[in-house]
């Protein structure tokens, strides 16, 4: 199923379960205007389809203890695709990494990480981040506060 497949349903399926994945399948139905086993037999298709990636509970960073968010610009030694892969697979389960692009340009990847505190920031830089293969730079800046962070894709 492609984008192009979906009727003005399916559409607003989606836009309501990204809005609160935690709908109630009855509740959906009567969102749109459909019989529950007529939605629940759409929302499977639209599962099993390559439109919806997954299912996630988001936390608040903060709530969590995680105050701060950087973003780091990072330069490898080369672009080589076993360098990139190296670095790839290094990152994968760093739980302070939440998001890394490959990126075309000045930089070879962004990441944005968080942490507790300034100590925190400085024990990820020196402990993780510089020490990832491959790294020869990273460039971080620090942010404020999220002014708009969203998951959804309006359809």
């Amino acid at each position: 199923m492609q984008l192009s497949d979906l009727d003005k349903r399916d559409r607003k399926i989606l836009n309501l379960l990204q809005d609160n994945g935690r709908l109630t399948n009855a509740e959906l139905a009567e969102k749109v205007n459909l019989s529950p086993s007529a939605c629940l037999r759409r929302v499977k298709q639209l599962e099993e389809s390559d439109l919806i990636s997954g299912t996630h509970l988001m936390l608040d960073a903060k709530a969590c203890g995680l105050t701060g968010a950087a973003f780091v610009f990072v330069t490898l030694d080369g672009q080589g695709r076993d360098t990139l892969a190296r670095f790839e697979r290094a990152i994968r389960d760093i739980s302070e990494i939440q998001d890394c692009y490959l990126l075309a340009g000045q930089y070879d990847y962004l990441l944005r990480v968080v942490y507790k505190d300034a100590s925190d920031l400085e024990r990820v830089h020196h402990d993780i981040l510089t020490n990832l293969p491959g790294v020869v730079r990273v460039n971080s800046t620090l942010t404020l506060r999220a002014v708009k962070h969203t998951t959804k894709i309006e359809l």
